[in-house]
This record gives structure tokens, sequence and C-alpha cells, in this order.
């Protein structure tokens, strides 16, 4: 055993691979030993700030579909297994779990193919850098008041966008997204409310999105975008896939909701314009592609910066203005959202001491610019309410 794995996990070649393979697939008694070890390697991934998810979508990026259902089964003994170490994770590790729990386990090989595709699995994972910890056991939560309430409302919602994404007919996609809108702004709403009548605003949270290739950083700024205009903040780690978004939890709720559907909005819309260009005989389909989505997140960035300005400054009126005649007023909204901003701003300072800025690169297709744009343009963003 320890000649297998030392042999396969310390040397990056193919043949150490094999090696340790061949070494582990003549030995079934080593079996429950390699399957501690998995478990101690995925151990060792919480203790530097991985998710389950994250974990996953690493998986993916560096290997294949067999290795995320190798660990998505890994993970799930993990959890289950007595000798774990108890942690404070919170509803996302939860959620996050349960997507695992529906994949199909992984399919049945050969003893030296799956040796392999395990030993590959473990390479990986011992070679996992530290990422910063969201400490999910002191991110808000939803009030105990109404928590089946919370988990119908993000059914709804998700349910949806779903039918908005699926359905071929723009004005039936437009106003199940509007009313999809609606319920997030809402469900939003609500717990701010709810936070500053009890005085008890609690921390920011934060979670981590997936920014899958190609055209990542139009992707990121997309993201950046939908996290601004929701009071968060987004900050990119390029290397590995992802962004992290910090907010207020009901405003990361939103982020991930509005954050999906766009993109999912974007792609349809440049599918069906790459095929209109290609039919008129262009042939430059990566380029336009680019550009066309770096036009699309640049486009809805400024159309989402131009309604949170708005709505800011109509939501501020209104609840200056008082309640009615004597009602003891409530806290007036603009040092609210200052307090809950500064709140953000300083999580991501203690998250992220450094940080970059980076650019848009490869825009050089004009029409799928102009394309682009014309589709944020065409994309349904609703404003939020007044509060009462």
């Amino acid at each position: 055993m320890d000649s297998a794995f030392g042999t396969a996990l310390y040397a990056d070649t193919d043949a150490a691979l094999d090696t340790g393979a061949s070494l582990l697939a003549a030995d079934p008694s080593a079996d429950p030993e390699v399957a501690r070890r998995g478990r101690e390697f995925v151990a060792a991934a919480w203790r530097r700030g991985w998710q389950p998810a994250d974990v996953v979508r690493i998986v993916r990026r560096e290997l294949d579909d067999h290795h995320v259902r190798l660990v998505a089964r890994l993970i799930l003994d993990e959890q289950g297994h007595p000798a774990r170490e108890e942690a404070g994770h919170g509803p996302r590790w939860a959620a996050q779990l349960a997507e695992l729990d529906g994949l199909a386990p992984p399919p049945r090989t050969d003893r030296f193919s799956q040796a392999t595709a395990v030993l590959e699995l473990y390479r990986l994972l011992l070679r996992l850098p530290a990422l910063e910890p969201l400490d999910e056991a002191h991110a808000p939560r939803s009030s105990p008041e109404r928590p089946s309430g919370d988990t119908r409302m993000l059914s709804r919602i998700r349910a949806l966008l779903a039918k908005a994404e699926a359905t071929g007919f723009p004005e039936e996609a437009e106003a199940l997204s509007a009313k999809a809108q609606e319920l997030m702004v809402r469900h939003s709403i609500d717990e701010a409310l709810l936070a500053a009548r009890t005085r008890d605003p609690g921390a920011p949270g934060a979670c981590r999105i997936g920014v899958d290739p190609p055209y990542e950083t139009a992707k990121a700024v997309l993201l950046d975008a939908v996290a601004r205009a929701n009071r968060c903040q987004a900050v990119w780690n390029e290397a590995l896939g992802f962004s992290t978004v910090v907010g207020f939890e009901p405003d990361l709720e939103a982020v991930e909701l509005l954050h999906t559907s766009l993109l999912v909005q974007a792609t349809t819309a440049m599918t069906k314009a790459e095929a209109a260009q290609r039919a008129g005989g262009r042939k430059r389909t990566k380029t336009f592609r680019q550009s066309f989505l770096a036009a699309y997140a640049h486009r809805i960035g400024d159309r989402l910066a131009a309604v949170a300005e708005a709505q800011t400054e109509a939501e501020a009126s209104g609840s200056q203005a008082g309640g009615a005649p004597g009602e003891t007023p409530g806290p007036e909204l603009l040092p609210v959202l200052a307090a809950r901003d500064l709140a953000v701003h300083e999580q991501v300072t203690r998250l992220f001491p450094d940080t970059v800025t980076t650019r848009v690169r490869g825009v050089s297709d004009e029409a799928g610019w102009h394309q682009g744009a014309e589709a944020a343009d065409r994309a349904r963003l609703a404003a939020r309410p007044g509060l009462p």
C-alpha cells in the first residue's frame, strides 16, 4: 500500500501511475485502506477551505465524469463515516451533499482501470491549494419563524426560471422571469425588513459560483454585475474556475438564481445569433461568441447599475416619508443599506486582502458585440420595489 501510494501520488509520470495501479489491483485486501485514505484526503480538503461543490467542480474541470462519480461517492462516505471530524456546516453544505446523492454511482470496471482512476483522483485531491474559509457556521440564516415558507418560495422561483429557460416563446419566458424576479425580491426584502426590525442584521456570508470555460472572463464580468446589483461583491479565481460572492444570505440567493438565468438566456440568444451568422456565410465562430458574451455582460452591467441607482433613490424617498400618523417610523433606509454595504466590503477585505482587476480580452468581432448588446437589452430585468 505505502509503495503503491508513494509511487503513484508523489510523481507525475504515467509510468508511476501504472505501477501504483498495478500494485493496488493485485491486492484486493488493500481496498478498505484505499477507501480510508480517500476519506482522509477529502477531510483534508475541508480543512483547507474547500466545500463539496468546490471539490466536484475542480474534479470535473481537471478529470472526467468517472472521476466525478468517484469523488461524489467518496465525499458522501466521508460525511457519513462514524470517525469523521464534526464541523459546523450550514444549509449550503447540506444542499451540496443532497445534489451529490443524486449522482449515479461510478460504473463497474476491471481492477486495474479502477485503481488507475482512484489514484488519478487522489493525486488531484492531494494537490488542492488552501482556499479562503467561508465559515458557513456563522453565516446569516433565514428567520426560524419561516423556514418552510423560505423553502417553498425558493422552490417556486427555481421552477419559474426553469420554465422560462426551457420555453421557445419569448413572451412566455418574459412573463415567467418577471414573476420569478417578483418572488425573489419579495423574499429578499422580507429578510431585510425582519433584520432591521429585530436589530439583528447578522453578518455577511459567502458562496462560490463556478465560472466555466470557455469565455470565462465575460462570464465572470456578468456574475460581478449581478452581484453588485444585489449589494454583493464577487472575487474571481481564474485559476480554479469560480468566483466567491460575498453578501447577506437573501442577496446571495438572488445572485445565484439571477446569474444562472441570465447566463442561460445569453447562451440561447448567442446560439441563435451564431446560426444566423453561419447562414450568412461567416465562419469565425469563436471570435463571434467571445465578443457576443463580452458585450452581453457589459450591457447587462450598465442596465443593472442604472436600475440599482434609480431604485435606491426611490426606496430612500419612500422610507424617509414615514408611516401613517401615530405610527413609530422604521429605520431610515439609506443608513441601513450603508451599514450592510460596509459590512460586505469589510468581509471581502478580510477574505481577500490582495485583489487585482482584469479586463475582457479577445473582443474583436463587431457583429458579435452589437448582437450581444442587443440580446442584453432584451433580457428581462425587473426593478426592486420600494420598501414599505
